[in-house]
């Protein structure tokens, strides 16, 4: 990974050596929210939390998360990503360090909104960085990648967490698995530059890196980003679809504890097994719709394509809180899972698809900041529920029925996919 020059006749492949970066980036952001999931039956045993309280607490982070969302996009357009990045990921590690200092309901309230506010900028970052360093064809799939390290966080943290807990104590798995974020920078720091300044980039590469009709400058301020339907069709699908995810999240380990009677110590498996399949999904769903374009197929029916197949696999989740075995409700909600990254893969890659670079991570930052209010709502909506009807399966419903929602909303709003029309910057 060192910046030594590359031969200008060789076609390099250095694109993926960053899209590597940006996996294990999104892996250490999952496995930092995700912690407190995997805890929140101990700690709920421990502090006496009720439904509701732990509720409130997972609302914190999703609050902070949506209004990060909003600043971060202007942010990293305006330092760019390897800064940008930086300043993000220090934040959310020290803030996922500190939950260790928590001792109340508050206390968590308020080292979750710091780590929300931090982990907001992964997203904007990583889109943001894939748009610069992929041509079009290529997005889908390298989103795809790269947000599968969300599911391998989801992943590592239902086999790292409790060990830590049983062996150390349940603060030293947030001070662990919080700290070791800034091991990444010292990769990202000295190997991140834009590909045209970057040594390791062949000329090959970079003529296929910048091989799409390039953009022209643009003007891309929040007001007129506002004022576009393409705007709020990737705001409508992040609001109705990423509530959900986040629901599983937080509350998948709560689900099969009060369900099914499953403790730290048995979480491990039903947690891998949900977000392995999520991983599947994340770069299948990519791929897929790249695998349509190349056969010929136009952007807007790839990707519409594929997130209907998506939507149409993520139904049978509402049947979860039904049944008898909890192996069952474990392969429902991992197929939903599994479709919901699909889902969010090519949903992301909308963004790249309707509108010029220079306006990506802002267009993201609303978007994100829509669905993380969706996941406020949910998160407080589904302890209000649980705690009141003793039972999931509302919110399973709402999980069930959000995609198809979502892409009626997209397609009504974008029915071609058609390029946003921004004002030339003067």
């Amino acid at each position: 990974m060192s910046a030594s020059p590359v031969q200008a006749g060789r076609v390099s492949r250095y694109r993926w050596v960053i899209c590597a970066l940006l996996f294990f980036a999104t892996t250490i952001n999952y496995v930092d929210r995700a912690v407190l999931g995997v805890l929140a039956p101990t700690l709920s045993a421990e502090f006496g939390w009720s439904q509701q309280d732990y509720g409130v607490i997972s609302a914190a982070f999703t609050l902070a998360y949506a209004i990060g969302f909003l600043l971060a996009g202007w942010f990293i357009d305006r330092v760019g990503t390897r800064v940008g990045y930086s300043v993000y990921l220090t934040v959310w590690s020290l803030a996922a360090a500190a939950h260790a200092l928590a001792k109340s309901v508050v206390g968590f309230s308020l080292a979750r909104f710091a780590l929300g506010l931090g982990e907001s900028g992964n997203f904007p970052a990583a889109i943001k960085t894939v748009a610069e360093w992929f041509p079009k064809r290529e997005r889908a799939f390298a989103t795809g990648v790269f947000n599968a390290g969300s599911n391998i966080g989801a992943i590592v943290a239902p086999l790292l967490v409790p060990w830590l807990a049983l062996t150390w104590g349940w603060r030293t798995a947030f001070v662990a698995t919080g700290l070791a974020g800034l091991v990444w920078l010292a990769f990202w720091l000295p190997v991140y530059r834009r590909p045209a300044e970057h040594p390791k980039v062949s000329p090959a590469e970079l003529a296929l890196i910048n091989s799409d009709t390039p953009d022209a400058p643009v003007k891309a301020s929040w007001l007129q980003l506002l004022r576009l339907r393409q705007t709020w069709a990737f705001t409508a699908g992040k609001f109705l679809s990423d509530s959900v995810w986040w629901f599983y999240l937080f509350w998948f380990p709560m689900f099969m504890a009060d369900r099914f009677g499953v403790d730290l110590r048995t979480i491990g498996l039903p947690m891998v097994t949900v977000f392995l399949l999520a991983d599947v999904g994340s770069v299948g769903g990519g791929w897929f719709s790249s695998f349509l374009m190349k056969r010929g197929w136009s952007v807007n029916a790839a990707r519409k394509t594929a997130m209907l197949v998506c939507a149409l696999c993520i139904l049978p989740v509402v049947f979860a809180p039904h049944v008898e075995g909890q192996w069952v409700a474990v392969w429902l909600i991992g197929l939903a899972a599994a479709a919901h990254q699909g889902f969010s893969a090519n949903l992301f890659t909308l963004t790249s698809d309707m509108f010029p670079r220079a306006a990506v991570a802002s267009v993201v930052g609303i978007g994100g900041f829509a669905g993380a209010m969706g996941g406020f709502f949910m998160n407080l909506g589904a302890g209000w529920l649980r705690q009141s009807t003793g039972s999931y399966a509302a919110m399973f419903i709402m999980a069930g029925g959000a995609y198809l929602a979502a892409l009626l909303v997209i397609h009504l709003l974008a029915p071609r996919l058609q390029p946003a029309q921004l004002d030339p910057r003067n």
